[in-house]
């Protein structure tokens, strides 16, 4: 809703412009929200630079030459000294709400757009995922959800290191050591892996045998290809299961080797040495991007001619190139530099570039949990601590419910307090995972949104039981003046605006800071007007429907945010 309004006063904007005789371009029209008006345009600011005019007078002269047409939602538009305000209609407040109760699910979404192909989490298969990889799939998942409402065909991929040195190092071990399949496939995959890289602090000649199997793989031999399949398939799989129990789902997993076994890794180093950036430092292949402000050079083949990591992401980015309009990859901060690099030689070769979100990473209170080893707190860990605490909670709030409710809600409540957490913060901005704050519910985060949900679906339900209200009930929104319900009316109608932020900025984080607002717009409408016990029976049912709207567009963001939206907590 909110971007159709602004979309208004960018038209009745520009035509008053025009009529006052000045130019402007749609850029420089600078509408943004304020918290003086619904929208505020700074376009006077630049118009009078552009013809050496006062900004107050030319915003005064533009707002008279504004002219609104009927049924718009712009009700009036004044000028606060050199801004030009906005402020919504009736009939945009009573569209809102008639739309979010016509479209359900669906309220907030974009028209269809092109294609996206975005890539997550991508963590090499020696061992489980733990507390460091867990912010690259929750960002990666929050923003898939985010462009497919927005309206991009999205297809989320993983992409598998099944072919590097740490592979090599998990195919050796397996040989060596007996894989305890008792326990969750890819924590045993950990354990012999961990095993190994002992036996090879102790023995370095150990290396040459890693060497080996590096070199057959690449050589093709079947019987090492093979070994290499089984560790990464046994690996994947127990990935596979955290992410699903974080909510978290990929669209197809692609294997590094296949680019190998196509011949497409080297096609990609063919195409890179017929740029004539190429030269060899002591036996190995590397790429020259000093133009491209990169000192250093970027290695593409080793001495003994075998590929690494990177030539194999190249051919993988050639050919991801291909398959989508646009291509994103989500990567932690030591991806820097080399994703700089990657990018600066897919545009030497003239192959199109893939938009980097980069992540800083995220830790835990020292002392909070204990690790294993010393080494990592996996994911699977954090989420039986964070449930069970939640489970803590649920029993005390709820003791009269069965074990099973329970439970389930605690697994809602605890994986949504990690989603929640962990993406609320902006991507660039290291952050300090606290499970103990994530899960108070008075502190704004899931629990406290999830909890809204449920107030809402609460109050329907026993109004529904008092016969107080039915969803067929036809309601007069414009019964709905108060100062409470026009602010949820209000940020309600700007969530298709926090969609269209989040997927042009990839910027997961602003949909989880409105998520809080909506609970907290709702919490104060419920606080401060009565709803069922309203005495006017057209006024009750205009606010029951208001408590519905709110409903539906909570569980809607929590969905985007891949958070469970609970009917009873």
């Amino acid at each position: 809703m909110f971007l159709e309004f602004k979309a208004q006063a960018i038209s009745v904007l520009k035509d008053a412009i025009q009529k006052v005789g000045l130019e402007i371009e749609d850029s420089e029209l600078y509408l943004e929200a304020s918290s003086h008006a619904d929208l505020a345009s700074r376009s006077a600011f630049r118009l009078a630079s552009l013809y050496r005019q006062n900004p107050k007078e030319l915003a005064t002269r533009i707002v008279s030459a504004i002219k609104i047409p009927d049924g718009s939602y712009i009700g009036e538009v004044s000028a606060s000294g050199p801004y030009i305000n906005f402020h919504a209609s009736r009939h945009y407040l009573n569209r809102t709400v008639a739309a979010v109760l016509e479209e359900k699910e669906k309220f907030g979404c974009g028209a269809p757009k092109n294609k996206i192909l975005l890539e997550h989490t991508s963590a090499n298969p020696n061992g489980p995922l733990h507390v460091g990889h867990i912010r690259n799939s929750i960002i990666g998942d929050t923003l898939a959800r985010m462009l497919r409402r927005a309206g991009y065909d999205v297809e989320v991929q993983y992409y598998v290191n099944d072919m590097g040195r740490q592979i090599a190092v998990v195919s050796w071990a397996c040989e060596r050591f007996e894989l305890d399949l008792s326990k969750k496939s890819d924590s045993a995959i950990a354990n012999v892996y961990i095993k190994a890289n002992a036996e090879l602090d102790k023995n370095p000649d150990y290396v040459k045998e890693i060497d080996a199997i590096m070199e057959k793989v690449e050589t093709g031999d079947v019987s090492t290809i093979d070994s290499f399949d089984k560790a990464v398939s046994l690996a994947i799989s127990g990935i596979k299961e955290t992410l699903l129990r974080l909510n978290v789902v990929h669209d197809s997993f692609v294997n590094e080797s296949s680019f190998l076994k196509s011949g497409a890794v080297h096609d990609v180093v063919e195409k890179i040495k017929a740029t004539g950036r190429t030269k060899t430092d002591k036996g190995a292949l590397v790429v020259d991007l000093s133009d491209y402000g990169f000192e250093k050079t970027l290695v593409i083949q080793r001495s003994n001619g075998t590929s690494l990591y990177t030539t194999r992401d190249l051919a993988y980015h050639e050919w991801k190139a291909g398959q989508a309009d646009r291509i994103i990859d989500v990567l932690g901060a030591d991806h820097k530099l080399i994703s700089g690099q990657l990018k600066a030689t897919l545009n030497a070769i003239g192959v199109k570039e893939p938009e980097i979100v980069i992540f800083e990473f995220v830790s835990l209170p020292e002392g909070s949990m204990s690790t294993r080893r010393g080494q990592f707190i996996s994911a699977d860990e954090l989420f039986d601590r964070v449930t069970e605490s939640a489970l803590e909670q649920v029993d005390a709030r709820r003791p009269e419910t069965s074990h099973e409710f329970k439970k389930q809600v605690a697994e809602m409540v605890g994986i949504g307090a990690v989603r929640y957490d962990i993406v609320r913060v902006s991507p660039e901005k290291s952050t300090v995972f606290n499970w103990k704050e994530a899960l108070d519910f008075e502190k704004q985060g899931a629990p406290y949104i999830q909890y809204s949900h449920a107030r809402a679906c609460s109050i329907l339900e026993k109004a529904k039981e008092e016969a107080a209200w039915e969803p067929s009930t036809e309601i007069e929104p414009s019964l709905l003046v108060e100062d409470t319900e026009i602010d949820l009316i209000k940020k309600m109608a700007m969530f298709d605006n926090i969609i269209d932020i989040g997927a042009r900025e990839l910027k997961p984080h602003v949909l989880a800071i409105y998520a809080r607002e909506l609970a907290d717009a709702f919490n104060q409408f419920y606080r401060f007007v009565p709803v069922i016990a309203a005495e006017d029976e057209k006024v009750r049912a205009a606010r029951l429907a208001l408590v519905d709207c709110a409903r539906i567009v909570l569980a809607n963001s929590l969905d985007t945010l891949g958070i469970a939206a609970p009917e009873s907590m």
